[in-house]
């Protein structure tokens, strides 16, 4: 039998309240240069070892598989219990619905990154140096004007947070997954985007269509700085997937700030709670809509941002900021917690990397690990053990009473 089938079989209605809280990239590694410590271990987190204290199980998770660095896509659906191998979104996709963006059948998205290119084409800053978002929405519009159509093809141009937007194909005889024009680091130039099958005529039209709009779209940009180039990733189209309502039987709800970790909760049917802007206000948003929705997944940025940075004091402060607003959720307590990264960033890799994150899972029956906080080093002995990160929804299912038992 199949295991989601069987999941599906022994799944059993309660009214227990399950939370998810994301620290972006959390997972870090200790060196020599961070006094062998990680951001977690070095941050004061007095909530985060109350909450140890009173009684959790902890573990590591493999994102993806060993080995395998995960994008934000593929960390967030195994996550919600969706192996990432089986159920692949391109992150266009996701950031065109966290903008609001309503896709139709036969659109490509693409999700893009204004970048810094020098006099010879390289990329000296993939992020243009993180320009704001009215900078970004200027240039926007300044392309939204000039490009509206490629041959038979709609563009749809619509700015993100700081230095991201989307751009959507949309026509006739469109289809994904191309690859990225993202080189991925520096003292590159910008990638030519291909075909990931080479017997689809509708890739190699998407693929010429990506080419005629860079020819289109980069001398409209030219001697503006830094933002005078751009970089396109998970170039594809929007998959069929099963909802949140559909696998689990859950009404739930996305707490989050970036329009990509909104998109990923909207791809699986999670309602979307705008409004909150601080991890303080999400967790008073929790608060005050505890009793609408059966699963809540929150979402925190920042920790992602500090490690793709390199900045250890940052990242460090960020996970502090985190646990001054904790007590707000542990007045409100789910019957099942689970706290954890989507990935890990670590400060000496400066972006996403392989390592398994920690996780922390709190419920009446989770049991206890004895340990006294919340860390790589205490997750290691953990009695959750390094498990893939798609079974943490089906643990946290389990803590709730969610499964009937196996077999006579």
């Amino acid at each position: 039998m199949n295991l989601d089938a069987l999941y599906a079989k022994l799944l059993v209605k309660t009214d227990a309240k399950m939370v998810l809280v994301v620290m972006d990239g959390l997972g870090d590694i200790a060196t020599l240069d961070q006094c062998e410590l990680t951001p977690l271990e070095a941050a004061k987190t007095p909530n985060l070892d109350k909450l140890v204290a009173a009684g959790c199980a902890q573990g590591r998770m493999i994102p993806v598989a060993p080995g395998i660095t995960p994008g934000s896509g593929p960390g967030h659906l195994g996550l919600f219990g969706y192996d990432p191998l089986e159920f692949e979104v391109g992150r266009g996709v996701i950031e065109a619905l966290g903008l609001g963006l309503t896709l139709q059948p036969g659109d490509v998205c693409a999700r893009a990154n204004f970048c810094t290119l020098n006099d010879k084409g390289l990329v000296t800053d993939r992020r243009a140096g993180r320009i704001k978002t009215e900078v970004c929405e200027n240039l926007c519009a300044v392309l939204a004007a000039k490009i509206k159509k490629i041959g038979d093809t709609e563009v749809i141009i619509k700015a993100g947070k700081e230095h991201r937007f989307v751009v959507i194909f949309r026509g006739k005889g469109m289809e994904g997954p191309l690859t990225d024009s993202d080189p991925n680091r520096e003292g590159l130039p910008i990638a030519t985007v291909k075909v990931t099958d080479e017997k689809s005529a509708k890739q190699k039209k998407t693929a010429k269509l990506v080419a005629d709009f860079y020819k289109a779209a980069l001398p409209l940009l030219k001697g503006r700085q830094p933002a005078n180039g751009f970089l396109l990733r998970g170039i594809a189209h929007q998959p069929a997937i099963p909802t949140f309502d559909e696998r689990y039987q859950l009404r739930a709800a996305a707490l989050a700030v970036y329009p990509m970790y909104k998109g990923l909760s909207q791809l699986v049917g999670m309602t979307k709670i705008e409004g909150p802007q601080t991890i303080k206000e999400q967790f008073e948003r929790y608060v005050k809509e505890f009793n609408n929705y059966d699963y809540f997944f929150i979402h925190f940025k920042y920790t992602d941002k500090a490690g793709e940075d390199g900045d250890f004091a940052a990242k460090t402060k960020y996970i502090e900021e985190f646990d001054a607003a904790l007590p707000i959720l542990l007045n409100k307590m789910p019957d099942v917690l689970a706290i954890t990264g989507d990935h890990s960033t670590p400060c000496a890799v400066k972006g996403h990397s392989w390592h398994p994150q920690p996780v922390l899972l709190h419920s009446k029956y989770s049991g206890s690990d004895k340990l006294k906080r919340f860390t790589e080093t205490g997750a290691n002995q953990g009695s959750l053990g390094v498990i893939e990160a798609k079974y943490l929804m089906r643990l946290m299912q389990a803590n709730a009473k969610m499964f009937d038992k196996f077999g006579a």
